[in-house]
């Protein structure tokens, strides 16, 4: 009996109790992920690199990332799940190391790259087994947990900063350590793999066509996650905070994500989507723009609009990948998402080395400026689209997709959803549906 095929009646918890040793090595591995990450943008800032120069070592990530997760799939296919996560832990434990010893712009840059593709075989490999162990009764609730672990491993990391001191070479060494012993719980929990299916190509401007606004969207959250992710550490440091002050603003933005994931979700899903979206860009833009033009706040009206913007605009892509999901087919889909995740990943890879150069032209506010800008901008698309299409009908919709701070599409674009794990099709399949 496949997972698909189990009864709907299996308990959350049994499905939970199958899967904690994976989700116990994700939380452990993204305690390694999330300091790099902040170690590298913030060691950066106190070498001395310049806004531009850290820009494009933090795209890098980006880039390694969207190869990843085109080659993932065919070398797991290849070789096997446990062997692709062993490899890719051990070669990003390895990359994080050679970041401390050798403290380049080029190197760091060719590094990150390369932890980007690893960590982009290590999110297949997670989540592809997290699907196969899971049935259309307990999917949701995994996926849900399962991004929970995600970002409270990301933001928990980020205090790691204070006792490690991001001028030795302490965070790389820890993070080293955390990416190493994820592959403890995985390995020891080894059972048959799931397959893993290939990914289907579909033409962006037959996506685009189908829903702008969800393409848009999608876009437009990965050039934000990213930048709070790769800048974020730089504008604090620059910004007169300490270690304490950095790790406290870069966990705060993370863990907030979580709070908004679930609310929109619901919304969401009783009502347009598109008004949601253009609810949560609207506050976004008015915390971020409140943080642009008034930056002498007091620290805790800052930590707290900093985490409302967070919370408010990383819910863009899986509004994004929801609404598009509104206007296809279930099999459709399943191609759909790896054109999204490249997208997503485009914005990623890009936004970095966008708000790099803005900063060493404007200055620090450029930083939550830039942020405004994007959703205010696609506040406007939003609004022109509402007025150019009709809301889909609630019967068509189908449920929210919760995403994880990488995009929950990555095991999508892998092929490993199945049209049985999305929802129900819905109406006639030639059926037109509404463009948004």
């Amino acid at each position: 009996m496949t997972p698909d095929s189990a009864p709907a009646t299996t308990a959350p918890t049994s499905a939970l109790a199958a899967t904690w040793k994976l989700l116990l090595g994700m939380g452990i591995l993204m305690l390694g992920a999330g300091l790099t990450s902040t170690e590298i943008s913030l060691r950066a800032a106190l070498e001395g690199f310049s806004a531009p120069v850290t820009g494009v070592v933090m795209s890098c990530y980006y880039l390694g990332y969207l190869l990843g997760t085109a080659a993932a799939p065919r070398l797991v296919r290849r070789v096997g799940h446990i062997r692709v996560f062993a490899a890719m832990a051990a070669v990003a434990s390895a990359a994080v190391l050679t970041q401390g010893l050798f403290v380049h712009p080029l190197t760091w840059g060719l590094l990150r790259g390369v932890s980007g593709l690893c960590f982009a075989g290590l999110y297949v490999v997670a989540e592809s087994w997290l699907n196969n162990r899971s049935s259309r009764a307990t999917r949701g609730a995994l996926l849900a947990i399962y991004m929970v672990v995600l970002y409270v491993g990301l933001g928990s990391a980020q205090f790691l900063l204070i006792p490690a001191n991001p001028n030795t070479d302490r965070p790389f060494m820890l993070a080293a350590m955390m990416i190493s012993l994820a592959m403890v719980p995985i390995v020891l929990a080894a059972h048959r793999a799931p397959e893993i299916a290939l990914p289907r190509k579909v033409s962006y401007r037959d996506l685009y066509r189908d829903s702008p606004l969800g393409v848009v969207a999608v876009t437009v959250g990965g050039m934000i996650t990213s930048s709070v992710y790769s800048m974020g550490p730089l504008y604090a440091q620059r910004s007169g905070l300490g270690t304490a002050g950095v790790a406290t603003f870069m966990g705060i933005s993370i863990l907030a994500a979580v709070l908004g994931q679930f609310p929109a979700g619901m919304l969401s899903d009783r009502m347009d989507r598109r008004t949601v979206i253009a609810g949560a860009c609207v506050i976004a833009t008015a915390g971020a723009g409140a943080l642009a033009m008034f930056p002498a706040m007091p620290h805790v009206l800052f930590y707290l609009l900093a985490a409302l913007f967070s919370a408010m605009s990383f819910t863009l892509y899986s509004l994004g990948v929801s609404h598009v999901n509104d206007q296809l087919e279930p099999a459709q889909m399943v191609a759909a998402s790896g054109a999204l995740l490249r997208l997503n990943g485009l914005g990623a890879a890009v936004s970095p080395v966008l708000l790099g150069a803005l900063i060493a032209r404007f200055g620090t506010g450029a930083y939550f400026g830039t942020l405004a800008a994007l959703t205010g901008l696609l506040t406007l698309f939003d609004l022109w689209r509402k007025r150019r299409s009709e809301p889909v009908p609630a019967d068509l919709k189908g449920a929210f997709i919760a995403a994880g701070p990488q995009g929950l599409a990555t095991h999508i674009a892998a092929g490993t959803f199945s049209a049985a794990a999305q929802p129900a099709a819905r109406g006639a399949p030639d059926a037109p549906t509404a463009k948004q």
